[in-house]
C-alpha cells in the first residue's frame, strides 16, 4: 500500500495529463496559478518520480523544458482500489463452500505475507518486528513500534490509522487475517490489544511469547 495522493496533487497530475508535454507558462495558464506555484509543485513531484521533464532543443536559442506525467505517475492516477477491494472481500465472504472460501483466503494471506514480509529477514523477533514496521512504512502504513508494557516485553506494532478501515467496520475477519499475516512474517503469535473497529484511536499488535 502506498500513501495516496493528496486531492490537490492528483487534480494538478490529472491536468498535466490531460494536457500531454506542456511547458510551465501553458501549465499557469491553464491552471490560473503563478509559475512561482507550479515550479514548487513540479519539483516536487518530480522528486517523488510522478512527473517527468524533458529538454526540447530547438535550432535557435536555448533549450527549453516540458512536463509529462510519469509512468508511475499514471500508476497512482488511477490507484484508487477502495470499492474494488471492497467488493472482492464482499464476494469472497458469501461463497458457500467452505474449502473454497478457504482456499481463497489463504492464497490471499500467502500474498500478504510475501508483499509484507518481504524485507524481514532477521533471526530475531525484535529486530523482525521493525523490519516489519518499516516495509509497512514504506507502502504507505501510517506504523510506528513502541516499548513493551514491562520491561523485556517485545515492542508492540501501533497502526495509527487503520488500512482496511471500511472493510474492517463491515466484516471483523479482515482483521484476524492481519493478526495472522503479521504472526507468521514476525515468526511468534500477535494479538491485537487494541482496534480501531472498536472505537479505539489506533490498532495495536502485541507480540505473545
Amino acid at each position: 500500500m502506498r500513501a495516496s495522493l493528496e486531492q490537490p496533487d492528483r487534480d494538478f497530475l490529472a491536468e498535466l495529463h490531460r494536457r500531454g508535454q506542456v511547458s510551465i507558462s501553458e501549465l499557469c495558464l491553464a491552471m490560473k496559478v503563478t509559475a512561482t506555484a507550479v515550479r514548487q509543485r513540479l519539483v516536487r513531484l518530480q522528486a517523488a518520480g510522478l512527473v517527468d521533464r524533458n529538454v526540447v532543443r530547438g535550432e535557435r536559442g536555448r533549450p527549453h523544458y516540458l512536463y509529462g506525467v510519469s509512468q508511475e505517475g499514471l500508476n497512482r492516477l488511477g490507484d484508487n482500489y477502495r470499492e474494488l477491494a471492497l467488493l472482492l472481500w464482499d464476494e469472497i465472504q458469501q461463497i458457500e463452500e467452505p474449502d473454497l472460501k478457504s482456499r481463497m483466503v489463504n492464497k490471499l494471506r500467502q500474498s500478504l505475507v510475501k508483499a509484507y514480509g518481504e524485507s524481514v529477514r532477521s533471526e530475531n523477533t525484535g529486530e523482525r518486528m521493525e523490519e516489519l514496521r518499516r516495509g509497512l512504512a514504506r507502502r504507505g502504513f501510517d506504523v510506528e513500534l513502541k516499548a513493551g508494557a514491562a520491561e523485556g516485553l517485545l515492542p508492540v506494532l501501533r497502526e495509527n490509522a487503520c488500512p482496511y478501515h471500511e472493510l474492517a467496520m463491515k466484516d471483523s475477519s479482515i482483521c484476524d487475517l492481519e493478526e495472522t499475516v503479521f504472526s507468521e512474517i514476525v515468526g511468534v503469535p500477535i494479538r491485537r490489544s487494541q482496534c480501531c473497529r472498536d472505537g479505539h484511536s489506533c490498532c495495536e499488535f502485541a507480540p505473545v511469547g
